[in-house]
């Protein structure tokens, strides 16, 4: 029998993330929000594997405090975010203070519309990223689960689009796998679940579906143990993208026995 190096298979060679021509090995990306101290939130961070980590623009200092979180995670990819943002206007502008902040063109482009949902403004979203696309910036776009949506951004020109799982920080996991699978059955760019997931387990079910990668905070940064989540992340992720790749047996209404039937001992 084969013996299959599994983890070359989720995240080596032949199976890395490319996004605006650059290659991945981790398809997980994770926050630095919200978590009990510095310490444990770097922590986390190694432990998840992550290569890209998320920051928000608007909510961390550039001097001071804040620039910790850039000095103890030095060496990864920072993927600046416009969280906070209510306007196309403020997106733009916030996008270029990170390019210039922190010398990448990369950014993950929220635009809220609502404060009690956070449910994202897809118009100003819309007028956001054709901007930011034109100015020479590889896109993210965090958008709601809609199929028509994500392939208006992806023709516009973003790197990948970032649909919800569910609402921003609920835990409730992949609240629609129908338009999921969609959307990334049909994306010409990578998928990002961005959004909702509450555990390890609805990882690897929006990977399954045929998600690129997840980004994580909130799950990680308020469990009771961020590193150990962390950890189950990194892990639930690989899994899901294997078995996506290995492909799920049909569902059947009937049982169908593993062994045959005939020439049993006995019979």
């Amino acid at each position: 029998m084969t013996r299959h190096d599994t983890t070359l298979t989720a995240q080596g060679d032949d199976d890395l993330l490319e996004i605006a021509g650059q290659k991945l090995t981790s398809r997980l990306f994770i926050g630095t929000a919200g978590y009990p101290s510095q310490g444990i939130m770097a922590d986390a961070v190694r432990a998840s594997g992550a290569e890209v980590v998320t920051v928000s623009i608007r909510r961390v200092s550039l001097q001071g405090h804040g620039s910790d979180t850039f000095q103890k995670l030095k060496g990864a990819r920072f993927l600046p975010n416009t969280a906070g943002c209510e306007t196309a206007r403020d997106a733009i502008m916030t996008a270029e203070l990170a390019r210039e902040a922190l010398d990448t063109t990369w950014i993950k482009v929220e635009v809220i519309g609502n404060r009690e949902t956070l449910y994202p403004d897809v118009v100003e979203l819309m007028v956001a990223c054709r901007h930011l696309v034109d100015d020479g910036f590889t896109v993210l776009p965090y958008c709601n689960d809609d199929p028509v949506i994500c392939e208006r951004l992806a023709d516009m020109g973003c790197a990948a689009v970032m649909p919800m799982g569910s609402l921003i920080g609920s835990g409730m996991g992949v609240a629609n796998p129908a338009n999921l699978e969609l959307i990334c059955r049909r994306s010409p760019v990578p998928v990002v679940v961005d959004a909702g997931i509450g555990t390890a387990s609805d990882a690897v079910i929006a990977m399954e579906l045929g998600a690129a990668a997840c980004l994580i905070n909130t799950a990680v940064a308020k469990a009771d143990d961020p590193v150990r989540m962390a950890a189950a992340m990194r892990h639930a992720v690989a899994a899901g993208r294997l078995a996506h790749l290995a492909g799920r047996i049909p569902r059947r209404g009937r049982a169908e026995p593993s062994s045959p039937q005939l020439g049993l001992v006995g019979s």
